[in-house]
């Protein structure tokens, strides 16, 4: 084990926006503030960086990073612009984000070769990034605004890693979301025929296919109910043509995933009556939930399944560079499938898969698991050594 250093990074580049997005001083001067800690061994002179990017949180503090950095590799972990805040995260922008940070990684600390390692929601990122930096065609984001990845010269990395990854914000939104809530302003007013934590519930684990197909329809509707209602109020704005251009919302209930509760669906070795977030049932009407607070641009961006262009199989279709995918048996939040879908549906040639068995999604309490995934990490790395 190498003793190792951490370096503060601080990127920024300009950019013009129609209204201030993010509270405080990093994005509302018209230039994007982006931070990050960059950790390696001392004395390190590798010639690959490994960029961490999760479009709403810092990934510094999981124990991989650091892992990494003691078996001798250099690790870049960035946050976003939209970072520890994602009501307004419009993922267009996100891309720029990273792409900046992958210019600087290249340009001003001198890495030859970087690889963009996408942990959990940083995976659909990374591929989303690469997709556009090999092959880029948005100009513009689902609401409309005028955002030209065509134009931007991202950097295409040199090699992707996805790891206990989810297919995307918005596929897992669907997943989760509860299908009860029959008022969006109401919470408690619900249908009980889907209410899952409800002791009156007609069904119960596991649970029977007809019921979890109609709770899945209940699903896909419910959101695209939110998204609807967010189009009529994006274009209601734009017909007053005055200064507002903008607004937040609530969407409550969004953790009722069946799987959490029936360990027959999309089986693996996660534990049954909880997830990532704690008690499924706490975490569906907490804080923390996903899409818990958002703005009209932002749902369409990242939750919309229809809109949000972060899709992982879609955009891993898209670029040829070498793939990593590393599946967690024990994963308290992604979904079983999700990382073999994400490999199959790459187009590059050079691409692995492994399973970590009985790894849960950060490794809480697995040391051995870590070093199991840093091994599996470094042995295909070797490969930009070269």
């Amino acid at each position: 084990m190498q003793p190792i250093e951490h370096q503060w990074i601080h990127v920024a580049f300009e950019e013009k926006t129609q209204f201030t997005e993010t509270y405080g001083f990093a994005g509302s001067q018209g230039t994007v503030n982006l931070e990050g800690v960059l950790i390696r061994p001392v004395g390190e002179h590798s010639r690959t960086l490994f960029l961490l990017m999760h479009p709403s949180t810092t990934l510094q503090l999981l124990p991989l990073p650091s892992a990494l950095a003691c078996a001798g590799h250099a690790v870049l972990c960035m946050g976003s612009r939209y970072v520890k805040n994602d009501a307004p995260l419009i993922y267009e922008k996100v891309a720029l984000d990273l792409g900046a940070c992958v210019r600087h990684a290249k340009e001003r600390l001198g890495y030859r070769k970087v690889v963009l390692l996408g942990w959990s929601g940083g995976g659909s990122l990374a591929l989303f990034y690469q997709s556009q930096a090999e092959r880029p065609d948005i100009k513009q984001t689902p609401a409309g605004d005028p955002v030209d990845l065509t134009v931007a010269e991202l950097m295409p990395a040199d090699g992707v890693i996805v790891e206990a990854a989810h297919l995307s914000r918005a596929r897992t939104l669907c997943d989760w979301i509860d299908p009860s809530v029959r008022d969006e302003s109401n919470p408690d007013d619900r249908n009980p025929e889907f209410d899952l934590y409800s002791p009156n519930l007609p069904v119960r684990p596991p649970y029977p296919a007809d019921w979890l197909r109609a709770y899945r329809q209940a699903q896909e509707q419910r959101v695209r109910n939110i998204t609807a209602r967010v189009r009529e109020t994006l274009e209601d704005l734009r017909r007053r043509g005055g200064a507002e251009l903008e607004r937040g919302f609530v969407t409550h209930r969004t953790l009722a995933e069946p799987r959490f509760l029936d360990g027959t669906i999309e089986q693996n070795d996660r534990p049954i009556g909880r997830c990532y977030l704690g008690v499924p049932e706490t975490a569906n009407t907490g804080p923390v939930g996903l899409a818990r607070f958002s703005t009209l641009r932002g749902w369409l961006s990242q939750w919309s399944i229809d809109d949000s262009r972060a899709d992982s199989e879609r955009c891993a279709a898209r670029m040829s560079v070498p793939l990593l995918a590393i599946e967690h048996s024990a994963d308290d939040a992604v979904p079983q499938p999700d990382t073999g879908r994400v490999f199959r549906a790459c187009a590059s040639k050079d691409k692995t898969m492994h399973c970590i068995q009985g790894a849960n999604h950060y490794f809480q309490g697995q040391p051995e698991h870590l070093t199991h995934a840093v091994n599996l990490i470094d042995a295909w790395a070797g490969r930009f050594e070269a």
